[in-house]
């Protein structure tokens, strides 16, 4: 007997769910068959068989959270399917049992009408003492702010409330922690809708956003880039490059160029915040937003100072068939200090992205388009494109977020400054 077991999930990723089992118990496996997909936060996985043989048993089914080390389930080794169980025939509904009839020979009293029934002792005295009167300076207290005497202990004569204890209590009700609000219940779905629970991908993702908006202060300014030079460049290239590299040459890598070369200028956007510093960063692991069909992931391509564009390509190549394959592994997504989205390739014009937490700056792409712009004097069409830089205003002032758009605009309208390094 071999047992499925629940892997390593990464650094300080502590728990997973488990999506869907592909197999049921009592089929045939074969070793390495991938039998269970798990999500954590970050990533999908997939834990194969360890051995050839029979699905023995499940112990954490569909939607059942398990921690690294839990077992999964049991495959029985050489052994052969079994064939399905015949269906179990549904149990019959056991005769309700009969009301306890009176003993007999026992007539049931009945009741006499317009008496009440025998009692069988003495009736309490349910009547309660009048409460005492209110003093004028307490009643004023309690009409004024709606303080519930009943709930205030007298220190007075008799028990009596006083104008002190009326304050007191205010004061105590001021301090009190406001309850928790009850969760909503779910509102109704229409016969046309359908309800379908996060997955933790996604929810991590509505968390993470959401966090990046509470902690950071957070801010977008814009510049637009003209990019004939870099479609000249790339035209005239392309072939030659792809038939020496073995990769297409693309627009990312010399987004990636300029904003490491932005970066080097103005290092506070490389930065981000740990309690009461600021940790600068002079590395330049750029992460890049790839759209999957389980959501948005931003693996990272790690010190890109160093590379040329074809290893930028390569390596964007790389890992955005990881991401839509779900191959990634945690180690891919950690450690960026810098992202870049492109929501140009859905067709946006503009955008305020937002910040990949605890990074401080996060460069949106978007859309080129033919537009009439005035060169020289001379109003000429070219394809432009908007760019926008999203940063946390706590570590990165106005004039470094505009400088670092500046930056990028001038190396990417004049790719001769990322070679000459200028």
């Amino acid at each position: 007997m071999a047992d499925i077991m629940t892997p390593a999930l990464g650094e300080s990723v502590t728990e997973a769910t488990v999506a869907r089992w592909t197999k049921k118990p009592g089929e045939a496996v074969k070793k390495d068959e991938i039998l269970v997909e798990l999500e954590t936060d970050k990533v999908s996985l997939e834990v194969a068989s360890p051995v050839d043989g029979v699905l023995e048993s499940i112990s954490a089914g569909d939607g059942v959270t398990v921690e690294p080390g839990a077992l999964l389930g049991k495959v029985s080794e050489g052994g052969s399917a079994a064939a399905p169980a015949p269906a179990a025939k549904p149990a019959e509904a056991a005769p309700a049992p009969a009301a306890a009839a009176a003993p007999a020979g026992e007539a049931q009293p009945e009741p006499v009408k317009g008496k009440a029934p025998p009692s069988s002792g003495p009736v309490p005295d349910t009547s309660a003492s009048a409460p005492a009167a209110l003093a004028p300076s307490v009643q004023r207290i309690v009409s004024e702010t709606g303080l519930d005497p009943a709930g205030v202990a007298g220190t007075g004569k008799d028990g009596r409330i006083t104008k002190g204890d009326a304050l007191a209590a205010l004061e105590t009700r001021a301090n009190a922690p406001a309850p928790a609000a009850a969760p909503a219940a779910p509102r109704a779905i229409h016969e046309r809708e359908e309800r379908v629970k996060m997955t933790r991908l996604r929810q991590t993702i509505a968390r993470r956003l959401k966090e990046a908006q509470n902690n950071a202060a957070m801010l977008t300014t814009f510049n637009e880039v003209d990019m004939s030079a870099i479609m000249a460049l790339r035209n005239s290239y392309k072939d030659q490059f792809e038939k020496k590299h073995g990769v297409k040459l693309g627009f990312m890598s010399f987004f990636v160029k300029a904003c490491v070369a932005a970066l080097q200028a103005v290092p506070e956007v490389n930065a981000e915040i740990d309690g009461t510093d600021i940790v600068y960063k002079n590395h330049y692991d750029i992460g890049i937003a790839v759209g999957t069909e389980k959501g948005l992931v931003v693996p990272v391509v790690r010190d890109t100072e160093t590379m040329g564009l074809a290893d930028i390509e390569k390596a964007i190549g790389a890992l955005g068939k990881k991401a839509r394959d779900g191959h990634l592994a945690i180690e891919d997504l950690q450690g960026g200090t810098f992202s870049i989205t492109n929501g140009g390739i859905y067709g946006s014009l503009m955008s305020t992205p937002i910040l990949n937490a605890p990074q401080s700056g996060i460069l949106g792409m978007h859309a080129i388009k033919d537009r009439a712009m005035v060169v020289g004097g001379q109003v000429v069409v070219r394809p432009m494109m908007y760019l926008a830089l999203s940063y946390d205003h706590r570590v990165v002032d106005g004039q470094g977020a505009v400088t670092f758009l500046v930056k990028v605009k001038e190396a990417l309208e004049d790719p001769q400054r990322l070679l000459l390094d200028v």
